[in-house]
């Protein structure tokens, strides 16, 4: 049975099933990440582009400023425009400078349906040494060639820096902001989770392995870590095992049905 099924009964009249089931899918995320220490008091976003019909204006989701990751839901999530103004009537606010970051780089890729940006203690640390990340862990060596900087220029409020920051990230799908954090975009919820997790994993295993980049340098290690990023950009093409990972860490962040996020 759809996962969905239940939950979808309760869809707004006036709301499509694709934006319904993208509310239910985020709300969903918002939980895993409560779960996993994923949060910044009310701060950070994780933002999904809402499905449009063709000739329609984008239009994305994400979470009310003031509102802990754990009580976000399907209901509450505002649907807004790429300048950040809810499209919608809501009793909620946007935080727009935080979708400054997003709004840029949802507006420059197409393939970036989802985007998660996080403040986790050891991507924060990664991103604050000058030789960022190492490619010479297991985690790391699966994002070889997949990982972009961004210099830091405070905090992330002006519209000016959305050209260099989609610049900084090119064609990427993982960036560290120096002195900031870490962001992931891909295709889906359940893909960009598991690469972000793979990030910061491979960003824990760096510091305590020591943190310094290269100490722990194994022979060939860029010829390994590119094969190690072929494999996992490969071995499932359909995105089936971020899906079984992604719905696996939803049953262990408490959600034991979609009815439960409206």
């Amino acid at each position: 049975m759809d996962k969905f099924s239940s939950a979808l009964q309760a869809r707004p009249a006036h709301m499509g099933e694709g934006e319904w089931k993208a509310r239910l899918e985020l709300a969903a995320c918002y939980r895993v990440f409560a779960f996993l220490g994923w949060t910044e008091l009310i701060f950070n976003h994780i933002t999904v582009r809402v499905p449009q019909q063709p000739g329609c204006p984008r239009h994305y989701l994400i979470n009310p400023f003031g509102l802990h990751y754990s009580e976000v839901s399907a209901t509450n999530l505002i649907k807004v425009g790429i300048d950040g103004e809810p499209v919608d009537a809501t009793p909620y606010t946007v935080n727009r400078a935080g979708f400054v970051i997003h709004s840029a780089i949802h507006a420059a890729r197409d393939d970036a349906h989802c985007i998660m940006h996080i403040h986790t203690t050891a991507g924060m640390a990664v991103a604050c040494k000058e030789a960022g990340l190492s490619y010479d862990n297991f985690y790391a060596a699966q994002l070889w060639g997949d990982i972009a900087y961004h210099d830091y220029e405070g905090v992330t409020t002006r519209t000016d820096e959305q050209a260099r920051l989609v610049g900084s990230m090119g064609d990427k799908h993982c960036l560290i902001l120096r002195n900031h954090g870490l962001l992931a975009c891909e295709e889906s919820v359940p893909v960009a989770f598991f690469l972000l997790w793979t990030l910061n994993r491979a960003c824990e295993i760096q510091l305590a392995a020591g943190g310094i980049p290269g100490a722990n340098r194994i022979p060939s290690v860029d010829a390994i870590a590119a094969s190690a990023h072929r494999n996992h950009r490969s071995v499932d093409p359909q995105g089936q095992l971020q899906q079984k990972v992604f719905d696996a860490m939803v049953r262990r962040a408490g959600v034991v049905s979609y009815d439960s996020l409206i």
